[in-house]
């Protein structure tokens, strides 16, 4: 199985990036994974944001599949502890699932187009936390949940 993260913008803090990069090298002992930054929409401000949601779904559109798998970490999505989302994990892993493609939207959220694609919804919080941050968060749970299925010792519960 493969795992992508697509986001909409980039990661501008240095500080954010370099945790960012130390959680992908180490998910590469694991699995396939992979970061996609796609571009942020120009001249939002002209924009309402239905319309900027409707660019944004045109830009994660065009990077999925019909044989993705698609979660979007979204606020409405379930949350899971950090075991049972491991448990997910190899839900999909066990069901020969190719490609599971995690998105994290624009600051709008996402277009009904998008929620009609995902296969799946989780949130990380109930908290709204900045897109940067949810970035690091979600790959430090992805290494945590993978760490949880080798039985190795990162996670104490």
């Amino acid at each position: 199985m493969r795992i992508t993260l697509l986001c909409v913008g980039k990661t501008d803090d240095a500080g954010f990036a370099l945790a960012i990069e130390k959680y992908q090298l180490r998910l590469k002992h694991y699995i396939r994974f992979d970061l996609v930054a796609l571009p942020d929409v120009k001249n939002t401000k002209h924009l309402s944001a239905d319309q900027q949601k409707s660019k944004e779904a045109g830009l994660i559109m065009k990077h999925l599949s019909p044989a993705d798998h698609v979660c979007l970490l979204d606020e409405r999505g379930r949350e899971y502890r950090s075991v049972e989302f491991a448990n997910q994990l190899n839900k999909l892993m066990v069901g020969s699932l190719q490609h599971v493609v995690f998105v994290v939207g624009g600051p709008y959220g996402f277009d009904e187009s998008v929620y009609h694609r995902a296969n799946w919804r989780i949130s990380l919080s109930k908290m709204t936390f900045s897109h940067q941050m949810v970035r690091l968060f979600f790959v430090e749970q992805l290494y945590r949940a993978f760490s949880i299925l080798n039985g190795e010792p990162y996670h104490h519960e």
